[in-house]
């Protein structure tokens, strides 16, 4: 698999479709979400040095997208993961995951966390086996009932 990570805006054409097909996807997992629905996401909150949006490549086709934003000084919380579905099963959401979790450390960060909702098995198979612990509810996130986290030394 051949993929290119770019820094891309949260903003973004790139990023905005697919942030789009993820908001469809969510809904179709939980008709009654919306994106302002639960903590922010807003395009100002990945911008470098302390967030950052990734958008995955194949040639010049966005196939996938996530991002980290400043949680508190020492926490970073991972947002947005998507892959599209011909990528999916293919290793590209740990590839992300892991670019991530590299430049949130560099970014001065000690720990990373995010959360998931119980109608979404392949992240939480991801998260755990990404070496992500469960802890208690830290953002209030009412359509999530895992919350993770791992620390980046």
């Amino acid at each position: 698999m051949t993929v290119e990570l770019r820094d891309e805006s949260f903003a973004g054409p790139a990023a905005q479709e697919l942030l789009r097909a993820f908001t469809g996807d969510v809904v179709e997992r939980y008709p009654e979400w919306t994106p302002n629905v639960g903590p922010t996401a807003t395009p100002e909150e990945f911008v470098p040095p302390t967030g950052l949006f990734l958008v995955a490549y194949d040639d010049d086709f966005a196939v996938g997208c996530a991002g980290f934003k400043r949680f508190d000084r020492e926490t970073a919380e991972v947002k947005r993961m998507y892959v599209t579905p011909p990528w999916r099963r293919r290793g590209l959401a740990q590839q992300i995951l892991s670019r991530l979790e590299a430049r949130a450390r560099q970014a001065g960060y000690v720990v990373i966390r995010l959360d998931t909702g119980d109608r979404q098995p392949e992240a939480l198979a991801l998260f755990r086996g990404s070496g992500y612990r469960e802890i208690g509810d830290y953002n209030g996130n009412p359509f999530a009932r895992y919350w993770f986290e791992k620390r980046l030394s």
